[in-house]
Parts: structure tokens; sequence; C-alpha cells
């Protein structure tokens, strides 16, 4: 076993293995470490720890020591020489006319050696551009150039899925990444759907490759041929996502359904033709390989209560009730006893004391206290007038004229005022004297 510390030099970059020299680093702290292109100085994402000697590749270079405040002021120096340096090499790649794009200057920890990194589309000859640098600056001058992905790894950015790179926030390498992986994957093959910003195929493509190669050897293709729980028919989509297929079935190929992986029987794999010496199972085969979900451990379900002879008879003799009650419950009212019940709601309403409606339940106990029609002589209450008679009223109206015999009279005399209409006429006529229906003429004027 050897004690190694993990350290990184830029955001995002690689980790490399060092040799703490049995000195105690936490993760999170500045160390000067020797390097093959110097002094430099990194940030441990590693505290002290101990792995197998076959991970390590010797020779493990040593740590120089902790970072102490006067680094951290050397490293705040360097960075300002690189904005400067920067703007200095991008006026002389325009006064040379070169075709590069200058991405990052990098300062070492001892200032002695910059490095500058570009992208071109293809060679180019910077030679006079390293001499005219090499003058300004009068150091050690490196151009390196680099890829579109490790520009968009220096830069940064966001993604189109609206989070930092991938490669800036945490690959330390490059997977090659290519279009069979967008096919497996059933995704467009537009490439500015499946490319990202730096105009190479996305990252993430890779990451989800090992899980639909193995969904791929599980499931069906497309255009085979397999047996159902509803019958045989041809697969024309697959889902690897969800393993769901969907089968268009001899029966109805014109409405396609959808099966899981587990449902189906896959008889031929693939195109091709369909086995001459084949015959299709009986349904009730078929129909063993529908889907039942598992039961959940710890729910309990109350059994099925048992049918039996006397639950049956039980069953129809409810059953004969409530068709017998329904067209009860649904028979409408004759149309005598509404108009009925209209008029006789209307007069109570209007036969009521003191301006308040007499409730319905006290007419029949009215009605037990008052004398048969029967027992009153024939000449009372009653007018000689046609048609105006209470022989000529239905007998439903009865009760309530007799409610309005309880009713006190009315003042006002009937000769220059309009007669009221209902019972309150009714009673002015019962309470006139009888002996003919004839009213006393008043005594002529002297």
């Amino acid at each position: 076993m050897t004690e190694i510390i993990g350290v990184r030099f830029k955001s995002g970059g690689k980790q490399y293995y060092f040799d703490p020299q049995g000195v105690q680093v936490e993760p999170g702290q500045g160390v000067i470490i020797e390097t093959a292109r110097g002094v430099e100085c990194g940030e441990c994402v590693q505290g002290n720890t101990l792995v197998p000697d076959e991970s390590v590749v010797p020779p493990l270079r040593p740590m120089l020591r902790v970072a102490t405040p006067e680094d951290e002021k050397v490293v705040a120096k360097n960075r300002e020489k690189e904005a400067k340096a920067f703007r200095i090499c991008q006026e002389k790649i325009a006064q040379h006319g070169l075709e590069m794009k200058l991405v990052e200057v990098e300062y070492n920890f001892e200032g002695n050696k910059i490095l500058f990194f570009f992208t071109a589309e293809g060679r180019v000859d910077f030679r006079a551009l390293v001499k005219d640098l090499a003058s300004v600056f009068h150091t050690r001058i490196e151009l390196r150039q680099i890829g579109v992905r490790d520009e968009a790894k220096m830069l940064g950015g966001l993604g189109i899925c609206g989070r930092p790179f991938c490669c800036s926030g945490f690959l330390d390498e490059f997977q090659p990444v290519s279009i069979k992986m967008a096919k497996t994957q059933n995704l467009s093959l537009n490439p500015t759907k499946i490319s990202g910003t730096c105009g190479r195929l996305m990252c993430c493509l890779k990451y989800e490759q090992e899980a639909y190669e193995d969904a791929v050897k599980r499931m069906p293709k497309q255009e085979s041929f397999v047996e159902t729980p509803d019958g045989v028919g041809t697969v024309c989509q697959v889902n690897l996502l969800k393993e769901q297929v969907k089968v268009r079935l001899d029966d109805a190929p014109e409405n396609p359904k959808c099966y899981r992986n587990c449902e189906i029987c896959v008889v031929r794999n693939g195109k091709g033709k369909r086995p001459e010496d084949y015959v299709a199972p009986p349904p009730e085969e078929l129909a063993k390989l529908r889907y039942v979900p598992p039961r959940e451990e710890g729910v309990w379900e109350r059994p099925a209560p048992e049918r039996t002879a006397l639950t049956e008879a039980l069953e129809r003799v409810f059953q004969a009730a409530e068709e017998s009650a329904q067209p009860t419950r649904e028979k409408k009212m004759a149309p005598s006893e509404r108009s009925s019940r209209s008029r006789g709601g209307s007069r109570r309403r209007r036969s009521g004391g003191e301006g308040k409606p007499q409730s319905q339940e006290a007419a029949p106990e009215k009605r037990k206290e008052q004398p048969p029609r029967g027992d009153k002589p024939q000449g009372e209450g009653r007018s000689n007038r046609p048609g105006k008679g209470r022989g000529d009223k239905p007998q439903q109206a009865a009760p309530q004229q007799q409610l309005s015999q309880n009713q006190p009279p009315k003042e006002g005399g009937e000769g220059g005022e309009k007669k009221p209409s209902g019972s309150r006429n009714r009673n002015r006529r019962r309470r006139r004297p009888s002996g003919g229906g004839q009213q006393p003429k008043p005594p002529a004027a002297e």
C-alpha cells in the first residue's frame, strides 16, 4: 500500500497522485508540487489515502510543502500577468494575420514559462509569432494547439440542459462518442439536437449507453413476430426505457396494442418469413402470458365472501324489492291532484290570520272540530245567484272553505269597493242572514 494525496491544478481538471512526504493534508488546502513542467501550485481534493501499489504510476513525485500566504500572493500576481499576456498575444496574432483563436494563457508558479493555448482548423506556422512574444516577455514561450472539446472545458459554460458543462465540472477525460449511440437510444439524428456547444456529439450520450445496450439484448427487434395475450402479431414499435412494445395484431391490425416485455413470446426476431409449420396457440394458452402485478408484502386484503345458495336467494329478493319500488318513486302526480294542491295552498295563504300563513298540518285538525256539512240548513251560507253556489264548487275545496269560517270579518262595504276574490268574498256571503238568500232593501228616503 502507498500513501498518496489527490491534487487538481484546474477546476474540472484531472486528478493526479503525489507523495505527501508524511505531511497530513486536508482537502481544500493549497499545495506546492514538483511536476514535469516545473513547480506548480495546486489544490488538494483527496487527503492522505492508502491505495494499492498497482494503481500508482511510478515514479510518484513528491509534494514540496503546503501553500503559504506568500505562495497565494504569487499565484494572484501570475493571474494578473496572464490577463495582460492574453491581450498582447491577440494583438500579435492580428498583426501576423494568422488564422488561429487564442483560448487561454497560463503562467507557471515560478513565472519562467508561459503557455498559450489556441485552436485552429489546420496547421499554423507560428514561428514568427513566438519570436515576437519572446522579445516582449523575455521568458520561455510555448504555443499549444488544442481541440474544440478542450476549449469548451477551459472556458466553461451552460449546456442545453441548463447545467454547467460536464467536461468543465467533473469529467477527467473525454470518452469517445459515436453516432451509433444516438441510434441505439432512438434519438433524433439531427446534429443540432445531439451536439453540444463545442459542436461535437454530447458527452452525456455515453452515460446511458450500457443500459440501452443491455435493454436491446432483452427486447425484440422491429418487425418481429410475437405471441401476445390477445393473439399473434408483428412488433411495430419498441420503447427501451419502459421496456414495452407496440404490436399490430393479425386480428385487428388497425389498432396496435402495447404490451410489457414479459407478456410477449418471440417466435421470429427481426424481419423475415413466418415459420411454415407454425400454428397459433389457443386463446386459453395465450391468456396465461398476461402480466399479473405481484401482491405487496404486508398489505392485508379482505378475502372475497363465499357465494352460497342463501346469499344468492337474498340478492334475488332484494333486487325484486328494489325493482318493484322503483315505479312507485318515478310515478308522476295526477293533473287534478296537482291543481287541487295548488289551489289549496293559495287559499291557505290568503286565509291566514294577521298576515301569517297557516301550516298544512293544521288543516286536518280544524276539519275534525267543525260539524259536518249535512248538519247545516239548506239555505245557510248560500247565494241564489246562478252558478255561484257552493254546490257548484269541487269537493276538494271544502276544507279550505271551512277553514276560512274562523277568520274575522273584514270592514268595509261592497258598494264603492272592489269585491275581494277567493275566501274573503265567500266569508261575507256566509254571514248574510238566511231566508231565501235575498238581502233586505234599504228604506226609501222620505
